[in-house]
């Protein structure tokens, strides 16, 4: 995985950090926590990934994502699964590592139209140098995911067969060279 890129023009972010963020994030943080929001609002795309690390893990109800593969499809399949994500509200909680936010997301499932408000905290926690993402951690309504062996093997199962369905592209070129067809 190339290195990721240290201007923010270079990640075409579709979400605005609020204008307290200079306050509480160094330029990095800004970069990484402005790449979460557009995640969390369904703009994935190869660059913002590149934040993280290879053995990044993403952690919520739903899925336990451990490696590229697997937190690579969490992100292409929510895009690909909803037909409306609109981000209510978003907030810095508090910067240094883990960064904290306060997000509340209507997803609108696709197909069924079944809408769903979801309040997350969500943690960012970084590598020691600040640089890339190590995990990421979305606790609906501030609960830690439930922890039982029935949840934890549902969660497991889901990281895995989530990539077997999503496309993902294969590189930051092929995105952005598609995308400019």
């Amino acid at each position: 995985m190339s290195a990721p890129s240290n201007t923010s023009s270079d990640y075409n972010f579709k979400t605005s950090l609020p204008a307290n963020a200079s306050a509480s994030l160094d330029k990095q943080q800004s970069i990484i926590t402005n790449s979460i929001l557009d995640l969390f609002a369904g703009y994935p795309s190869k660059r913002k990934l590149a934040l993280w690390t290879d053995e990044a893990s993403f952690h919520d109800p739903l899925t336990i994502a451990e490696g590229r593969k697997q937190y690579e499809a969490q992100w292409y399949g929510l895009k690909a699964s909803m037909s409306e994500i609109h981000q209510q509200h978003f907030d810095i909680v508090k910067g240094g590592n883990p960064i904290e936010l306060s997000l509340k997301t209507l997803y609108k499932v696709k197909g069924i139209g079944k809408e769903q408000v979801v309040d997350s905290r969500v943690l960012v926690h970084l590598t020691p140098d600040g640089q890339r993402i190590s995990k990421v951690e979305d606790k609906w309504n501030g609960d830690v995911p439930p922890d039982g062996p029935f949840a934890k093997a549902l969660r497991n199962l889901n990281s895995v067969t989530v990539p077997a369905f999503v496309s993902v592209p294969k590189s930051i070129e092929e995105e952005e060279a598609a995308e400019r067809r």
